[in-house]
C-alpha cells in the first residue's frame, strides 16, 4: 500500500504523488538556450522530487543531453575549509554519475583533479567531462546542484566562481546548462569570506544566472487529487469538508498537506470503511502542532533569527506596513516559507503556521501559569470570558514587567502574554483562531468554546483615536466571525502612564448598536 510521504523525496512506487510539478517546458527552454538558472522554494515543497523526475526523463528520452543531479549538502560540514568542501563535492559528482548515468559512464579521475588545487578542481572536472562527453556521444551536459545554499563562506564562493569561470566555454567545453537549487535565490546570499575579510553578494559571485524559478505550493485541486489517490487505492473517502479544512490550514504547503493526511488516515482512522472528516483533520492539526515534527521544529528555530524576528514581530502586532521593513528581510522570510504576500498585505504563509508561531513563543510561559480552567467555566458549561479577562488584567498589572522580559519579541510581548493565558484555559475545551498581518494595526482572536464564539480585538494604544478605531474593527470582526460577545483590549504603551490610568473596564456601544467591553491594560 502506498502512503502519504513526509520524509525525503517522493517515490511514486511507495507514495501518493502528483504529476510533474516543475514546469518542464520552462526548464527545457532554459536548457536549449544554454542558460544557467536558479530553482528555489522553501524546504519540503517537492524540489528534489521534481528534479529527480526531470533528470531521469532527460536521460531516458533526450538524445541531445545527459543530465546529472548532485546534492552538495555533505560539503556543509567542511564549513570554510575549501579543500575539504570541494573534495566532498567532487566525490558526490562521482557517485552521482554512477547512479544516474551508469557505471561505464566516462568521468575524470577525482584524485588527479584535486591535485590541481581546490580553487580549480571543480571547473576542471566540468570542463574535462563536458569535452569527453561531447566527443563520446555528442550529448551535452545538464547539471542540477541541489542544496547549494547549505555551503558556507569561502566554500560557497569557490563553487559559484568556478561555475562562472567556464560559462563562456559551454556547451562543448562546459555544461550546456546548470541549475542551482536551494531555499533562497542566489541573489539574496550574503556570503562572508574569511579570505577576503568581506561580505560578498551571491549575485555578484554568480552573475551569469539568467532566471530564477520558484516552485509553488499545491492548488486546492491538487490537494483533492492527491487525497483522491488514497480513496482509489483503499476505498477510504476524504469528505469535501475534510479537503477544504486541509487546504485551509495548509494553503497547499506540500509537507503539511501530506502530514495531515498521513496522521488522519494512517494513525487516527485506520478503519478504511470510516471516512476522513473535517473533525479528523482538525484533530490531526492539533497532533502535528503538539508533536513538533522536524518540519515544524526547523520552522520554530528560525524564529530566533534577528532577520526573521524583524518581520514576524510587527506582523504579530500589526504595527508596521511592509514598506517600513527592509525588503531583503521580507524576501528572506518569504523564501523560508514563513510568510506570503496577498495583494499588498504580508501574512503568515498558512493558518497552521499561524498557530505554530505564537503557540511556540508562549509554550513555556503557558506551562508556568498557575491558572485552573475550572475557575472560568460557568455551571452551564459556558466560558465566562469577562471573568477570564478580569483575571488576566490583574495578572498583567502584577506580573507583566517580569514576564515580558522573558520574550525575545518584546514589542509583541503583551499580545503573546494574553495568548499564553488564553491557551492555558481554552486548551481544555475550546479553540483559538488568530488573525494578524502587517499594517492592520491590530490582532484578531476568536475563542470558540462549546458552540459559543467570543471575539477579541487587541490593539496597542498610542493615541486617543486608538479606542474608536478598535471599536469599529471589533464590530466588523464580530460580523465576519459570527461572534456573540465582543471585547476590545487596549495595551497602553504611552510613556509616563500609571497603572491607575491604564487599568480600567468600560462598556461601549459599537457602530452596529451592539455592546462590547473595553479593557485597558
Amino acid at each position: 500500500m502506498r502512503f502519504f510521504n513526509t520524509a525525503g523525496p517522493v517515490n511514486p512506487r511507495d507514495h501518493y504523488t502528483l504529476p510533474f510539478r516543475i514546469d518542464r517546458e520552462e526548464i527545457y527552454s532554459l536548457i536549449r538556450q544554454k542558460k544557467y538558472f536558479m530553482l528555489h522554494a522553501p524546504r519540503q515543497t517537492g524540489k528534489t522530487t521534481g528534479l529527480l523526475e526531470l533528470v531521469n526523463w532527460i536521460n531516458q528520452e533526450e538524445e541531445r543531453y545527459k543530465a546529472l543531479y548532485v546534492n552538495v549538502e555533505t560539503a556543509q560540514a567542511a564549513r570554510e575549509k575549501v579543500e575539504a568542501g570541494i573534495e566532498a563535492i567532487l566525490r558526490e559528482f562521482q557517485s552521482g554519475v554512477r547512479w544516474f548515468l551508469g557505471k561505464d559512464a566516462s568521468f575524470p579521475n577525482v584524485d588527479e583533479l584535486l591535485r590541481k588545487g581546490a580553487y580549480k578542481a571543480l571547473s576542471a572536472l566540468l570542463e574535462g567531462w563536458a569535452e569527453a562527453s561531447h566527443q563520446q556521444d555528442g550529448r551535452h551536459l545538464v547539471i542540477f546542484i541541489d542544496e547549494i545554499d547549505s555551503l558556507v563562506g569561502d566554500t560557497l564562493l569557490s563553487v559559484l566562481r568556478q561555475l562562472r569561470s567556464g560559462y563562456l566555454r559551454r556547451p562543448d567545453g562546459f555544461p550546456q546548462s546548470i541549475g542551482l537549487v536551494g531555499v533562497r535565490d542566489v541573489r539574496d546570499y550574503r556570503i562572508f569570506s574569511s579570505v577576503e575579510n568581506a561580505v560578498v553578494l551571491g549575485g555578484s559571485a554568480f552573475n551569469i544566472k539568467a532566471e530564477s524559478i520558484r516552485l509553488q505550493d499545491f492548488s486546492y485541486d491538487e490537494v483533492a487529487a492527491l487525497y483522491r489517490q488514497h480513496t482509489e487505492e483503499t476505498g477510504q473517502v476524504f469528505t469535501p469538508e475534510a479537503i477544504e479544512r486541509a487546504f485551509y490550514w495548509t494553503q497547499g504547503q506540500p509537507w503539511l498537506v501530506n502530514a495531515l493526511a498521513y496522521q488522519a488516515a494512517f494513525r487516527d482512522v485506520k478503519d478504511r470503511a470510516v471516512s476522513i472528516t473535517a473533525d479528523h483533520i482538525e484533530a490531526a492539526k492539533e497532533t502535528l502542532i503538539q508533536r513538533r515534527d522536524t518540519h515544524l521544529d526547523v520552522l520554530i528555530d528560525r524564529l530566533e533569527e534577528k532577520r526573521v524576528r524583524q518581520v514576524i514581530e510587527p506582523l504579530l502586532t500589526g504595527d508596521d506596513a511592509p514598506e517600513h521593513l527592509p525588503i531583503d528581510d521580507i524576501l528572506y522570510v518569504r523564501d523560508l516559507g514563513l510568510i506570503k504576500a496577498v495583494g499588498h498585505q504580508i501574512e503568515i504563509a498558512n493558518p497552521l503556521y499561524g498557530e505554530v508561531v505564537p503557540r511556540e513563543m508562549v509554550w513555556s510561559t503557558q506551562q508556568m501559569m498557575a491558572q485552573d480552567p475550572a475557575w472560568y467555566v460557568r455551571k452551564d458549561g459556558s466560558l465566562d470570558m469577562s471573568r477570564l479577562l478580569e483575571a488576566f488584567q490583574a495578572f498583567f498589572r502584577e506580573h507583566s514587567q517580569a514576564w515580558l522580559e522573558r520574550f525575545a519579541y518584546k514589542e509583541a510581548g503583551p499580545h503573546l502574554l494574553l495568548m499564553a493565558f488564553l491557551q492555558r484555559i481554552v486548551n481544555t475545551g475550546g479553540q483559538i483562531f488568530r488573525g494578524y498581518g502587517l499594517g492592520r494595526k491590530r490582532m484578531d482572536i476568536l475563542v470558540v468554546w462549546k458552540g459559543h464564539r467570543y471575539a477579541l480585538e487587541l490593539k496597542v494604544r498610542r493615541g486617543e483615536q486608538t479606542k474608536e478605531e478598535g471599536l469599529a474593527q471589533l464590530d466588523g470582526y464580530m460580523d465576519t466571525s459570527r461572534a456573540e460577545e465582543g471585547h476590545l483590549l487596549l495595551f497602553d504603551r504611552r510613556p509616563g502612564r500609571t497603572w491607575e490610568e491604564k487599568i480600567y473596564r468600560d462598556k461601549a456601544v459599537l457602530p452596529s448598536g451592539r455592546t462590547a467591553l473595553v479593557w485597558g491594560m
